[in-house]
């Protein structure tokens, strides 16, 4: 389909870009397109003005200073899967970006975008509740910091405001013992999800659960943070007692699980289940839904505890 007649504005600057922003009605902001084209194809946006953003100089940066990793508004997809940094020290990002869509979509999508669009169905939303990231907007009146937790609101809509861009997001780096996973069920390969789950933990030295993030993808009308499922995991000791060094060697074998770690994990699991409100559509009932995300999330789990078991760096930048 073609999208309906839009003017188009590419301004060079960020104040260039918030001044069009607060002259013109009924603009919306693009940087990389991959959601918002579709969008306009299908009529489900009809903006009289497009802003892009792709040619400001400044906005792609990524990289960790200051106990954070910055994320610019223009950092692509491609760019995610090729940093070194996010491999070694973030997988749960890794695994994020490379399960969206395809190659020719991530040389063009942002992370940024993917978030600000809103789109509970998007992968890095459940991601970022997972990581407890910052989100800083950008507007007439200066910056912003906006915690994950207050910035979805609902179906495509987020707490950014009129003549506001979400030019940076910040992720927590993570400590010792820290590691993270992203698993989605799709139909095909770069489809949305049917469902997905986001963890990341923080273990103590003696194996036990210091800190739990659940993020869940296309299970309700918001991105959702299974806050109730975080609560089981903390305080859980996970890992066999006498420290980690010795399960590191195991931990690509059982990932040296405590006793009682199965049944940790498994009433994880089924409370982030019962945080979820999914549609049934083509992708499955309600009941199956619900049961992929206790699946998922099961297996989130090990995998990211295998990983925060074998991670032993401090906190970078």
């Amino acid at each position: 389909m073609i999208p309906p007649q839009f003017d188009y504005h590419a301004p060079g600057s960020l104040d260039e870009a918030l001044s069009l922003l607060g002259s013109l009605d009924d603009a919306k902001v693009m940087s990389g397109g991959q959601s918002l084209l579709p969008m306009l194809k299908l009529r489900l946006a009809t903006p009289a003005n497009i802003v892009d953003i792709g040619r400001i100089p400044g906005l792609d940066q990524l990289g960790e200073e200051g106990g954070f990793l910055h994320i610019g508004a223009l950092v692509t997809e491609t760019a995610l899967e090729e940093d070194a940094t996010v491999a070694a020290r973030y997988p749960i990002l890794l695994d994020t970006a490379k399960v969206i869509a395809d190659p020719l979509v991530r040389n063009r999508a942002t992370i940024c975008g993917n978030v600000a669009h809103g789109d509970p169905a998007n992968d890095h939303p459940a991601t970022m509740l997972a990581l407890r990231a910052q989100m800083v907007a950008t507007g007439p009146d200066g910056e912003r910091t906006i915690g994950v937790d207050d910035f979805f609101h609902g179906l495509f809509m987020t707490a950014l405001a009129d003549g506001e861009i979400l030019t940076e997001i910040r992720i927590p780096a993570p400590g010792a013992h820290t590691g993270g996973a992203y698993l989605k069920l799709e139909r095909k390969v770069g489809d949305y999800a049917v469902a997905g789950s986001a963890v990341q933990l923080t273990l103590d030295d003696g194996g036990t659960v210091t800190q739990a993030g659940i993020g869940l993808t296309n299970l309700g009308f918001a991105p959702i943070r299974a806050a109730a499922a975080e609560e089981v995991l903390t305080g859980a000791r996970l890992v066999e007692r006498g420290g980690l060094r010795g399960a590191i060697d195991k931990v690509r074998d059982a990932f040296a699980r405590a006793p009682d770690a199965d049944d940790v994990i498994a009433a994880a699991a089924q409370a982030a289940a019962d945080a979820t409100d999914p549609v049934a559509d083509r992708r499955g009932s309600v009941e199956y839904k619900r049961n992929m995300a206790r699946v998922l999330t099961g297996r989130a789990i090990r995998k990211a505890l295998e990983r925060a078991a074998a991670a032993n760096s401090p906190a970078g930048g």
